[in-house]
């Protein structure tokens, strides 16, 4: 009996440790290079209607359900969506605008599982056109904070990050 209560509290004991150590906050970036006037750009990344057209979640889920509510572009705008189990569901509302510079967005994941991130694009002057930067960041809660010993966020998300980059440089720079 007491060698059972042992290794009960040995194993709690390593979970806690382990729970300490894991990282509590994650956050991901990735910026790329677009040739077009950075007025041009914000204004096009602004509107949650036009991230269909380079998301790359938006891609991996062609039938995906999506509702708007709100005036696209400004504070308040909501993007909600529900689509197949690689996309998920959740929303993503328009939090605060910097005009001309960042968008700031709150991202609440529904599916598959409950989580709240906080997201941005960046507009600056570049050479001949612009510098964008997309991330998020966000709070590793129970149980993900356990998954984070074994996964690596920026690993996960960069790759997105950079396709879904790579597509919004690919539109911009066709629509000079």
């Amino acid at each position: 009996m007491m060698t059972t209560l042992y290794v009960l509290a040995g194993i709690l004991l390593l979970l806690l440790l382990l729970y300490v150590l894991a990282p509590s906050r994650y956050e991901v970036s990735r910026s790329i290079e677009i040739n077009r006037q950075p007025a041009e750009v914000f204004q096009y990344l602004r509107l949650l209607k036009n991230q269909d057209a380079w998301s790359p979640w938006g891609k991996r889920d062609p039938d995906m359900k999506q509702e708007f509510r709100g005036t696209d572009g400004e504070v308040g705008a909501v993007s909600a969506w529900e689509g197949n189990k690689e996309v998920g569901s959740g929303e993503q509302e328009i939090t605060r605008i910097e005009p001309g510079k960042r968008i700031e967005t709150q991202l609440r994941f529904l599916k598959p599982w409950k989580s709240t991130s906080d997201a941005f694009i960046e507009v600056a002057p570049s050479g001949s056109g612009s510098e964008v930067r997309w991330g998020f960041a966000g709070k590793n809660g129970f149980p993900m904070r356990f998954f984070m010993l074994f996964m690596n966020m920026d690993k996960m998300v960069g790759k997105d990050f950079e396709e879904g980059l790579a597509s919004l440089k690919e539109i911009l720079e066709q629509e000079k």
